[in-house]
Order: C-alpha cells, then sequence, then structure tokens
C-alpha cells in the first residue's frame, strides 16, 4: 500500500497519470529483478493496482525451433507442462520477491526517476502542442545573453532575444505576457517557443481588447510590423452598422492604447481592409494622399504616383511606410511623384515614337497618334485586327493595311537577322527547335553562353528570365521552357519500361 502511497503522491505533485508512475515503478523492478536472475530472462513485474503486490514472472515462449533457450521452449517440453501449449503462447514461473540492494535500489530510483520524467514531458507536449497561436502570461525564471526562460506554471518556455521588442529588458520575476508561436518535440524534452515581436501577438491582444473582433463581428486581414516601432493593421467588418477602424480605436482610443501600452508604445495605423487591390494599397500608405495607381497583377506590383510634398510621408523614415504597407498588401509597391512620373511617361512616348518612325518610316505626327491610342509595339501594330487601326481618327483602310505590311515585314526581317546571329553565336538546331523561344531570345542565350538543350536544363526560371529580359516571359513559361529543355535526360530512363508495359497490357 506504500507503494500505491507513493505512486499517488509522484502524479499529483507531477500532474501526470498515476497509471504512469505505477509503470515506471514495474519497469524498475524488471530491470532489479533481470539483474539478480540473469539478463538474457524474459523477466516480467505486474504491480496491483488495488492492493499494491507485486508480482515478479518468468516467460517462456513455446516455438519449434528453439533459437534462444533463456526465453523460448521446445513445444514438446511445454506439452508436458501443459498440455493445451501451442506455437506462441507463453509458460509462466511465478518467481520470489526480491530484496532490493542497495545497488538495484538506486538502478531502480533512476528508471523510475527518468520514466516519470519522460511522461511529464509527454504531457507538457500535449498540453501546449494544442495552445500554438495563444497569448500566455509567465514569470520570468531567468535571463541568459539576452534570452528568457519564463515559467508558465506547468512547463517552461523559451522566449529569444530575437523575439522580444527592442529595447525591452526582463528581470527574474518580472511577469511577461507572450504568443506561443511554435511547439516542438525534442530529445531534451518538449521546447515552447514564445514571441513578443511576432505579428499575431498584436492581432490576439487587438482580439482580446475589442469584444467585435473576439465575436467574429470584425475581422483581422492582415498585420505588418517593425516590433517596437510602427504597425499596421487591417480589418473589415461583416456588419455594415459597425466601423471596423472606429471599434478597434475605441472611445477616445482606449482599446488602442492598450495595446499600445502592453508594446512599450509602438505606434498602429488602423487600415480599412478592402477587396480590391488598389483600394486596399492606397489605405495602406496612409497617410499619404496618393494620385494615381498602375497594377501589374503577374508581377504583382504597383506603382504609386504622389504629389511631390507627399513623398517622404508616403515613403517614411527610412522607408518604413512603405515596406509596411508592402509586407501588408503582399504587393511591391513602387514611388513615384507626379513629376517623376510624367517625365518617364514623356520619356517613354518618344522612345515609342522614334521607334515607330523608324520601323514604319512615317512621320511623328502618326507616331504620336499610335502611341496616343495605346500601340507600345510594333508586334500590336502587326498582328491587330485591320478595324482597331482603322477606328483611329485620320486612318483610312489604306493607311491601316500599309502600317500593318510595313510593321509585319520589319519583324520578318528582325527575326532572319536574329536567326543569323543566333547561327553565329553557336545556339544548337535543338535549341532553336524549343518552343516558346523567339530568334530575339536565342541571340540573348548565345550571348549568355547558353547554346545546348543541357545549358538551358541547367538553369533556374528566374535566371532564364533575367537573361532574356524582364516582362518578355513569366515564371511559368520559363519552366515549360526549362522542362522542355530537360525532356531528353529522362527518355533513357523511361525506355526500359516500355517492353515491360506492354507485356502487362498484352
Amino acid at each position: 500500500m506504500e507503494l500505491l502511497q507513493v505512486a499517488d503522491a509522484v502524479a499529483r505533485e507531477k500532474n501526470i497519470e498515476r497509471d504512469e508512475v505505477l509503470l515506471a515503478m514495474e519497469q524498475a523492478i524488471q530491470k532489479a529483478g533481470r539483474s539478480k536472475y540473469g539478463l538474457e530472462h524474459d523477466i516480467r513485474a505486474h504491480i496491483d493496482r488495488k492492493s499494491g503486490e507485486i508480482q515478479l514472472t518468468r516467460y517462456l515462449e513455446v516455438a519449434d525451433p528453439v533459437e534462444d533457450d533463456a526465453t523460448q521452449i521446445s513445444l514438446k517440453e511445454a506439452r508436458s507442462i501443459k498440455e493445451d501449449a501451442n506455437v506462441g503462447d507463453f509458460l509462466t514461473d511465478a518467481l520470489p520477491p526480491i530484496d532490493f540492494g542497495r545497488i538495484a535500489a538506486q538502478t531502480a530510483k533512476q528508471v523510475i526517476v527518468q520514466k516519470v520524467r519522460e511522461a511529464e514531458r509527454k504531457r507538457q507536449y500535449e498540453e501546449y502542442k494544442d495552445r500554438v497561436g495563444e497569448i500566455v502570461n509567465g514569470l520570468v525564471k531567468r535571463v541568459e545573453y539576452g534570452n528568457v526562460t519564463v515559467d508558465l506554471g506547468r512547463a517552461e518556455a523559451i522566449l529569444r532575444r530575437d523575439e522580444l521588442l527592442p529595447r525591452e529588458h526582463f528581470k527574474v520575476g518580472d511577469r511577461v505576457r507572450s504568443y506561443i508561436f511554435d511547439v516542438r518535440q525534442e530529445p531534451r524534452g518538449p521546447q515552447i517557443f514564445m514571441s513578443r515581436s511576432h505579428p499575431q501577438f498584436m492581432a490576439k491582444l487587438f482580439s482580446m481588447e475589442v469584444p467585435e473582433i473576439y465575436d467574429g463581428i470584425i475581422e483581422i486581414k492582415a498585420v505588418a510590423r517593425d516590433p517596437g516601432s510602427r504597425a499596421k493593421i487591417a480589418v473589415i467588418s461583416h456588419d455594415n452598422s459597425i466601423d471596423p477602424v472606429g471599434a478597434c480605436v475605441g472611445m477616445r482610443g482606449s482599446r488602442v492604447q492598450a495595446v499600445v501600452g502592453e508594446l512599450q508604445g509602438e505606434k498602429i495605423d488602423i487600415i480599412p481592409w478592402s477587396p480590391e487591390a488598389a483600394t486596399f494599397i492606397v489605405n495602406a500608405l496612409a497617410p499619404a494622399e496618393v494620385s494615381k495607381v498602375v497594377l501589374d497583377d503577374e508581377q504583382r506590383r504597383i506603382e504609386v504616383v504622389v504629389p511631390d510634398e507627399q513623398l517622404s510621408l508616403a515613403i517614411g523614415r527610412r522607408g518604413q511606410n512603405v515596406r509596411l504597407a508592402s509586407m501588408l498588401t503582399g504587393w511591391e509597391i513602387d514611388i513615384l511623384t507626379e513629376a517623376e512620373e510624367s517625365e518617364r511617361r514623356i520619356e517613354e512616348t518618344r522612345q515609342r515614337s522614334q521607334l515607330f518612325m523608324d520601323a514604319l518610316d512615317v512621320d511623328d505626327v502618326i507616331a504620336h497618334l499610335l502611341v496616343a491610342e495605346g500601340f507600345t509595339g510594333l508586334e500590336e501594330i502587326a498582328f491587330v485586327p485591320l478595324e482597331e487601326l482603322t477606328e483611329i481618327e485620320g486612318f483610312d483602310e489604306d493607311i491601316a493595311a500599309e502600317l500593318q505590311n510595313r510593321a509585319q515585314t520589319y519583324l520578318e526581317t528582325r527575326a532572319r537577322a536574329d536567326e543569323e546571329r543566333a547561327g553565329e553565336l553557336g545556339v544548337s538546331d535543338e535549341l532553336k527547335a524549343l518552343d516558346g523561344l523567339t530568334p530575339a531570345m536565342l541571340v540573348k542565350l548565345g550571348e549568355a553562353e547558353i547554346r545546348t538543350l543541357d545549358d538551358l536544363g541547367d538553369l533556374a526560371s528566374d535566371e532564364l528570365i533575367e537573361i532574356v529580359g524582364q516582362g518578355t516571359m513569366d515564371e511559368a513559361a520559363a519552366n515549360e521552357v526549362i522542362m522542355a529543355a530537360r525532356a531528353h535526360w529522362f527518355e533513357d530512363d523511361e525506355t526500359p519500361a516500355a517492353p515491360e508495359a506492354a507485356s502487362e497490357s498484352a
């Protein structure tokens, strides 16, 4: 009964199951029994869960043939002891209780301590693995090289130096509130990692301070933080009668100030979320005013034009405002002033006009008309339906047809020149035959010493895009071309499988 009382006390102290402690005790007694009667024997211990009585038993497996005399018995011998014995059954012999010597007792104690510690670690992992994403309170237990160990009551957690806010210092005994972002099972036990700089820490603080977020009426769509300095949070209301920004700010700023106080004075911009990318990005750049935006959906880039006096406000100190807006929206943001945008537009218009004048042999009036109608390259003029050209003011069908004919002739001439140049650079015929590569691209590949299918197959998609030029090919097309170039690598692997496949189908 004393044994059961000890098991109950340990189970209560370590907050683990009583049965786990008793199993550890059984393994300890089992180990001591094997030390006494021989390590080669299969000796098992059992503690009666009601009386606390210890039973030590030797097990012998019925086997035919016998491979290990210490743990097995032949079928013939087994049937002389027990008539209905079969191969795979176990015969048991009760052993007398052992008197624990000092060494045996010490070994048993080590086994029990180890098993109890393993059970405690398992309990900690099971308890905290489902609490990832929660905010917890704890006491600082120790501080080593800036890393803080936090006592959570039933477990310890680690708050690494890079997960703290800048200029934030804790002393032993301080109370700390943190966000659990990872729980890992490691050989030394479960490791609970906490953070105060994680974006979701701020989101969870808002859900604790704003009942509408907790109830799901207001949703936090995105968070971006520069820990300890500034943050942006995008919110949307699922109830038209509730203003999401006003609810998060609270009466006289009470709610947002509670979060700011916990984050050591971090400035927070609360922004209304919008499904329209342009609107959302304009909101995210607040307090700067935006004049115009130009989106590139494929590259997920956006050019934002702001008045000259708003440039520094839009960029923010050390680029903080635009960086946080980019993190919040997931778009790359390029900021231009109205003057820069105007200069660039004039330069692009001049370059396109000059291209049309040189390639189509037309005067500047016609070239400017084509640019004004949105034509950016000769390919568009060469292959656009004739009706689109005739719709331009002052263009009749003859002029449109002549322009289209000149554009096609110029492109054909340039393509032949590019093919000749690619040949001079040593580009292989197999590479030339690959779908998705134009003669101009082949010239650029040749100049970069990419001349065979193997050379092209060794490239990554971003390397190929950089060689042929940004905007001429997207990532999906680049991957397709590279995989086509690698196709011959796998032909040898597939060939042996063909006869086998044929025999199966037969």
